[in-house]
């Protein structure tokens, strides 16, 4: 299995990009981190580091580490994206609390045979898919039940 570092300047090199220091750095801290995380809070990150890279930087090495495999966006929320690294882990869907932005990572097998007969019956071949529910937490169901009861 190739590293994270290697997939990353493979797809590099097959777009005609370097893989600069800044880009090494963007990549050692997005894989540091084992949260979903946000462009801007990687910024402040760098920043609290001494790392000097510029926002746009940021912004166009983390759709390229989205587009090589080794990142994904999770959560649209009205302005932003959030983020996490799937490089090393086992797939899963995420349940996002409308409330408080609580987010649930969960791993259904039955989910995934059932997408798979879907693609068979369609005669489709998927890469990859995105499932997240939108609603509440426990905690903030709870809250709003007590509040209107």
């Amino acid at each position: 299995m190739l590293s994270k570092d290697d997939i990353f300047k493979e797809y590099l090199t097959s777009k005609k990009l370097k893989f600069t220091s800044e880009r090494q750095a963007i990549l050692n801290r997005v894989f540091e981190n084992h949260k979903h995380f946000e462009a801007d809070e990687l910024l402040v990150d760098l920043r609290l580091n001494d790392m000097k890279i510029s926002k746009a930087t940021i912004y166009r090495t983390l759709a390229l580490l989205v587009k090589s495999g080794l990142l994904r966006e999770v959560i649209f929320g009205e302005r932003h994206a959030h983020y996490e690294h799937v490089y090393g882990h086992e797939h899963h869907d995420h349940l996002v609390c409308n409330n408080c932005g609580k987010i649930i990572e969960f791993t259904e097998h039955r989910i995934e045979k059932l997408q798979d007969e879907v693609c068979r019956k369609n005669k489709f071949t998927a890469d990859s898919h995105r499932l997240q529910i939108q609603g509440l937490c426990e905690d903030c169901w709870e809250k709003n039940d007590k509040a209107v009861g």
